[in-house]
């Protein structure tokens, strides 16, 4: 995972359905740092982007609006991108059992919930062989 000076990465994508909690959690990643952040609303939009340009970090919305975005999720384990699930399920929310470990955010999240996700990652990313 490429990271800015801060420690933060240098490119997240956001698999958020919702264009008001995605313009939010960007606002949010660009004041932490991070130079580049991408939106997409479905799993076909987040796949093209990945294929386009891997992110260094997603945030994947567990639930758009006629699917889940576990399709994006396997794309990332297969190229090695770390990446959190966003639910407003809560911590009940049941995910496939090859997610089950997965990194989670709940909605509504604060600003320190998140970069203290994303300071995880990177703390992980490091530690990488």
């Amino acid at each position: 995972m490429e990271h800015a000076a801060n420690g933060m990465p240098n490119d997240v994508l956001i698999v958020e359905d919702d264009p008001i909690i995605a313009l939010d959690a960007e606002d949010t990643l660009l004041g932490f740092g991070v130079k580049t952040v991408r939106t997409a609303g479905s799993v076909a939009k987040a796949l093209a982007m990945i294929a386009e340009r891997q992110p260094d970090f997603a945030l994947l919305d567990v639930g758009l609006i006629r699917e889940k975005s576990f399709a994006v999720a396997e794309q990332l384990e297969a190229l090695k991108i770390p990446y959190a699930f966003v639910t407003g399920y809560g911590a009940d929310a049941l995910l496939p059992a090859a997610f089950t470990g997965r990194q989670r955010l709940e909605k509504p999240y604060s600003t320190d919930a998140l970069k203290a996700l994303l300071t995880r990652a990177a703390d992980r990313g490091a530690s990488a062989p």
